[in-house]
């Protein structure tokens, strides 16, 4: 392929690239394969540095400290500039937490590994990842990691392989097979990895190497790649969705298709390459790096001082400020940069990218070494923040798998010389309700056991971890040598048949289930659970679990409140919940239908007033995160279990 040159029809590509990314992102979901332009801007990158590359080698005029200073000038500033800007802005709006995590964001990619960072967190398709104001930079670091070992690479296949051309074909057949092996075991490192995503850039660097044909291609044949090219990019950006199995043979649609719109615009003019190349597209497309760099921190910051997630009216706006912001970057950053301006020299640049990078990592490093300075919260934030710990005690009457016995249990309440005949067993949920329980216990002058293990569920089943089952059996013998009289049983129920929200379901009783028999097996053992209970003479009381609030909503209560935002209203709708508990709740009305000696204990009405489940009421936070309750959120449970520390059942 011959033609280097400015071209039109690719800053017009760019526009393709990012305009699906920003709406995408911005929740329109008409939009749902929009991720798929960072797909298309591998290929554009791969086939304009790899261009760049075998011009340059090929003259003998290649240096190295040439090209990376070029790339500095293009990467670094407006790079430098967002990631000064989403430190500041998580400073005034980020808990101490999600603050630190910025800061380890930030010094990963100004080491320009922040791929490798997401790798190892929640995938880039999970609720988590809107906390994450640099998530959109692990496709930078990507890009980065291919800049700094490819030239290499080139510069020795160019000089001492004859049919080199073969050897990098080969290799994007590696990383496409790599992709495709370690797809379903390792998703998250086929998906954010450079060695699984090489294949992209090098179908670019394809199209950049190959040979210059000795006939003219027919003009039917480039304007039908143009039109198919353009077809597949569009119809992955509309029908692809989250569900995707992604990469994959998947992402074959959208590199294919931009490969094509490339390679057909290099032959003559295309109808597709007039269209990518009206003005407007193109005035996008001179923008696309800064918007991508903006549009995503914009996205977090508005969408963690919303109420109920960013509406599409306010997506508008918000997009539009992005907008704003890439174009005053490019204007004012890039540009000056770009045209050598500013640090005009070579190694200038280079030293001065170098030093940025260096502190922003530094800062970075301090922002994560001081915790997220939580010394910068005052009033109303700090106290949202300071719920999301545990105060009363919950952890030291709580198993964790890295406890090395199960004697780990907790009698709380007045007169403890007395035996106590009331016991709470479950998960990591029944350590949540300590403070409710506590103050029932020390209002009625009785102790009460408190027996909770991290993860498992109280309920007698083929459990797969042997601890859980262990503990659990070891709790059934204290209900018989202790002689208790009544048992509740609390558990964040949903979550071992349905598994988290955001799709895990290793969490699951077993894995392999369906829905259905994921229900019948639970059902089956909370029933037996509940029998063997019965069978020592105590009464049982099943706890409902509280409403689970969305994903990054508890961390929204700070951000609210450091721009002065009330929180009201904020929470998970009452039909979501009800929804989710559907099959439990008859479940655990058809138990107590059947035996008077099992009672069923539901926190919804405490927790639900009208139509929302809310997360704080008067300004005080329920919830420790997404699905335990903060201290004063258990306190408030307090009511439902004084039927059971009054000692009704001993009549």
């Amino acid at each position: 392929m011959h033609t280097f040159g400015s071209r039109r029809d690719i800053d017009g590509l760019r526009a393709l690239a990012v305009i699906p990314v920003v709406l995408f992102h911005f929740g329109f979901s008409t939009f749902s394969g929009g991720f798929v332009g960072v797909d298309v801007f591998f290929v554009i990158s791969g086939f304009l540095i790899t261009g760049i590359l075998f011009r340059e080698i090929n003259a003998q005029r290649f240096s190295f400290v040439d090209f990376w200073a070029r790339r500095a000038r293009r990467i670094i500033p407006a790079l430098s500039v967002v990631l000064v800007a989403a430190l500041a802005l998580g400073w005034l709006l980020l808990t101490a937490k999600d603050f630190s995590e910025l800061g380890r964001a930030v010094r990963y990619q100004a080491l320009f590994i922040s791929n490798i960072l997401f790798m190892r967190q929640d995938g880039y398709f999970e609720p988590a990842s809107d906390l994450k104001p640099l998530l959109h930079t692990w496709s930078l670091a990507v890009e980065e990691q291919y800049y700094i070992f490819f030239p290499l690479l080139m510069m020795l296949l160019m000089r001492h392989v004859r049919h080199w051309r073969w050897l990098l074909f080969a290799m994007l057949l590696v990383s496409f097979g790599l992709n495709i092996a370690y797809l379903e075991r390792k998703p998250d490192l086929v998906f954010f990895s450079l060695p699984t995503r090489a294949w992209e850039l090098l179908c670019g660097a394809m199209l950049a190497v190959l040979p210059a044909s000795k006939q003219a291609v027919k003009p039917w044949l480039y304007q039908v790649a143009g039109v198919v090219g353009l077809v597949a990019v569009l119809v992955a950006v509309f029908t692809f969705d989250e569900n995707t199995v992604f990469p994959g043979w998947a992402a074959l649609l959208p590199v294919l298709g931009a490969s094509a719109l490339i390679w057909s615009g290099a032959q003559g003019s295309t109808w597709v390459a007039q269209v990518l190349g009206t003005r407007a597209l193109v005035w996008i497309g001179l923008l696309s790096y800064s918007l991508y760099l903006w549009h995503w921190p914009v996205y977090v910051y508005a969408n963690a001082i919303s109420i109920d997630g960013i509406q599409h009216w306010e997506a508008a706006g918000w997009m539009l400020l992005a907008l704003g912001l890439a174009w005053s970057s490019w204007r004012f950053v890039e540009l000056p940069f770009r045209e050598k301006r500013v640090l005009a020299g070579r190694k200038p640049v280079l030293v001065g990218g170098l030093l940025a990078m260096f502190a922003l990592a530094v800062t970075g490093a301090v922002v994560r070494s001081a915790d997220g300075f939580p010394q910068r919260l005052t009033g109303k934030a700090l106290e949202y923040a300071q719920a999301r710990d545990w105060r009363a005690g919950q952890m030291k009457c709580m198993l964790v798998t890295s406890d090395k016995n199960l004697d780990k249990a907790c009698l709380v309440g007045a007169n403890q010389g007395e035996p106590a005949t009331q016991l709470f067993w479950g998960d990591s949920h029944a350590a949540a309700l300590l403070p409710a329980i506590e103050n029932n216990a020390a209002r009625q002058g009785r102790p009460v056991w408190l027996y909770s293990m991290s993860a498992c569920p109280p309920i007698l089943s083929d459990e797969p971890r042997q601890r859980c089952k262990d503990f659990n059996q070891r709790t059934m013998e204290q209900i018989r040598r202790l002689q208790i009289k009544d048992v509740v049983l609390a558990s964040n129920w949903s979550l071992y048949v349905y598994g988290r929200e955001d799709g895990d379901r290793k969490v699951l009783l077993n894995p392999r289930d369906n829905a259905a028999e994921a229900e019948a097996r639970m059902a089956a053992a909370l029933k037996a659970r509940v029998a063997a209970i019965r069978a020592t003479g105590a009464q049982v009381w099943l706890f409902k679990e509280v409403p689970l609030q969305r994903k990054g909503t508890i961390s929204r209560l700070t951000s609210l409140a450091r721009v002065g935002r009330s929180a009201e209203g904020l929470g998970r709708p009452l039909q979501e919940h009800l929804a989710r508990q559907g099959f439990l709740s008859a479940l655990f009305a058809s138990m107590s239908a059947a035996d008077p000696g099992v009672h069923v204990i539901d926190p919804t009405p405490l927790m639900c007033a009208g139509q929302v489940c809310s997360i704080e009421v008067n300004g005080h936070s329920l919830y420790r995160d997404e699905d335990h309750l903060s201290d004063i959120g258990s306190a408030r449970l307090s009511p439902l279990f004084a039927p059971v520390l009054l000692g009704t059942s001993d009549n």
